[in-house]
């Protein structure tokens, strides 16, 4: 049993939520780079320029990348063997955010209630999804999610005869109705199968994997390939004024499923898919 300390897990959820915030992963900028050289149309052109000046002023660390730094969309790999020590891990993830978030000057954006609606002032509570993993490590990853992207994500209960082409047409249409509104180029997290719950989380999860990392399956990632050549083909462009940049990627995650559904959840995120990760 190995022992991991509350004060660690905190120091950590704040370094990663900073990190995120300022610092774009390089996979992600990366395909921005790729995605401008091949662009043929002139506003595209600027659009994507100036998105890429906008992560070079960023990392200098004054400015965020986006004025809206999100909700804190926290994953926890927790080893079974690892023994958290001085209080509550939950506690410890939120202290964490807290600071993060205040020491950061980083916009808090959490409502205590969806109707009452006030500001919690310091973006918590986080979104925590734990998952217990062999070993005696624990690694934890910071999503902040912008709220524009997030509202044009949708969940549907397909039955088993849509089958692929089902999926294909819903995460267009998804597509498509999102439009200019989460601010693209959008990466776009699926998740198919599993149950209501699951699927939806799946789509998020995906977002966490690299833009060059292909689904370990041939089968999805050829449908991860195919989507995103139909979503490009759109035409919605950067920042909706056309173009052939709609998407920088479409991540796929499976689940296992009930033979009677076939569950599909679209997770849209902007160009600024941002995440951060610590090993303790």
């Amino acid at each position: 049993m190995r022992e991991i300390s509350t004060i660690a897990v905190t120091q950590a959820v704040r370094d990663a939520c900073i990190e995120a915030n300022y610092h774009l992963p390089a996979d992600v900028a990366e395909c921005i780079g790729r995605c401008r050289r091949q662009e043929p149309f002139a506003v595209a052109q600027d659009i994507l320029d100036n998105i890429q000046k906008n992560i070079e002023v960023a990392a200098e660390g004054v400015y965020p990348l986006c004025q809206d730094t999100g909700f804190a969309a926290v994953f926890l790999e927790l080893g079974q063997e690892v023994h958290i020590t001085g209080g509550s891990l939950y506690d410890a993830v939120n202290e964490g955010v807290r600071q993060g978030y205040t020491e950061g000057y980083l916009r808090k954006s959490i409502l205590n209630d969806p109707l009452r609606r006030v500001n919690t002032k310091d973006n918590t509570p986080a979104f925590i999804t734990t998952t217990i993993v062999p070993g005696d490590k624990l690694r934890l990853t910071v999503a902040p999610k912008g709220g524009g992207s997030e509202n044009m994500s949708r969940l549907a209960m397909l039955k088993p005869s849509d089958g692929v082409e089902g999926v294909k047409q819903f995460v267009l249409e998804t597509v498509e109705k999102a439009g200019p509104n989460p601010c693209p180029p959008i990466v776009v997290g699926v998740g198919v199968g599993g149950t209501f719950d699951q699927v939806a989380l799946a789509a998020k999860r995906a977002l966490l994997r690299s833009l060059d990392e292909p689904n370990p399956d041939p089968l999805y990632a050829q449908l991860e390939q195919e989507l995103l050549e139909k979503i490009n083909a759109l035409g919605i462009g950067p920042q909706g004024f056309g173009g052939r940049t709609t998407a920088l990627g479409v991540l796929i995650e499976q689940l296992p499923c009930h033979i009677t559904g076939l569950p599909v959840a679209v997770n849209i995120s902007c160009h600024v898919t941002r995440h951060a990760s610590r090993q303790l």
